[in-house]
């Protein structure tokens, strides 16, 4: 019996085709006291963290209000799209980050809490959010400076959800929308080879089982990988990235 052709897509996805990184937590104190990362939100993947060393928090925004979650080694905690996080440096906080549509948010998922009148500018909005090249202090000087445009945005979030109003929230999850429609394309491409494509192969794998053909397991094999850049600057903290498709780096370089 012949097995039918599998679904196109990534060649060696990881399981799922998630995405994988590993942060070390920023230790930058912003302008409220407390050391930690970017806020940001995504638009359409959930984001997981699961918790390897150290100690620390993530603090949450949704519709359901302000949350403080705490980290320690073994702890996992994930937030799906529309929730803004920041995650808070307690002491050589260290996570691995699994992420939901491999590639996604490489490809622009991620929208930072800067203030109104910054993402009301898509320029001024792209101009804040890019950072240089490389891993050196002209790098890291820039990741901070875009820490606290992100932490005064987040803060003016966060006093008006904690008092009851979630105005300026819901406008900011608008403003975020606005920020990213044009990428929607492009989105729905990376959608279709990697995580829509994983799914539809197991399907076609459980149809072939069910008529008795076993085929797809002649292909049977095993890969590896290690980290290829070490120390980058993400939004939360330093983080170690994978250079296979759909991990943590995009599919084209720009």
């Amino acid at each position: 019996m012949v097995s039918e052709p599998k679904p196109a897509g990534l060649a060696h996805p990881l399981p799922g085709a998630i995405g994988l990184s590993h942060l070390s937590a920023y230790d930058w104190e912003a302008a409220d006291g407390v050391c930690g990362g970017s806020p940001h939100l995504h638009l359409v993947c959930t984001e997981a963290y699961v918790v390897t060393g150290g100690r620390g928090a993530v603090q949450t925004l949704s519709p359901d209000g302000y949350r403080d979650i705490p980290l320690e080694a073994g702890s996992i905690a994930w937030f799906t799209p529309g929730t803004v996080h920041r995650m808070v440096q307690g002491g050589d906080l260290r996570i691995t980050v699994l992420m939901q549509n491999s590639g996604l948010p490489e490809a622009g998922d991620a929208v930072f809490t800067f203030p109104p009148e910054v993402l009301a500018d898509p320029g001024r909005y792209a101009a804040a959010a890019a950072l240089p090249p490389g891993t050196g202090p002209q790098t890291a000087a820039a990741a901070r400076r875009r820490r606290d445009l992100a932490v005064e945005g987040y803060l003016g979030l966060r006093e008006a959800l904690v008092a009851g109003d979630n105005g300026p929230y819901l406008e900011f999850q608008s403003a975020a929308a606005r920020i990213v429609r044009d990428k929607v394309p492009t989105w729905r491409k990376l959608w279709r080879e990697g995580a829509l494509a994983t799914a539809e192969r197991t399907g076609a794998q459980l149809d072939a089982l069910a008529a008795g053909d076993p085929g797809h397991l002649g292909e049977a094999t095993a890969h590896d990988a290690a980290p290829t850049r070490l120390g980058g600057f993400g939004m939360c903290g330093r983080r170690d990235e994978y250079a296979l498709p759909g991990t943590t780096l995009p599919y084209q370089e720009e």
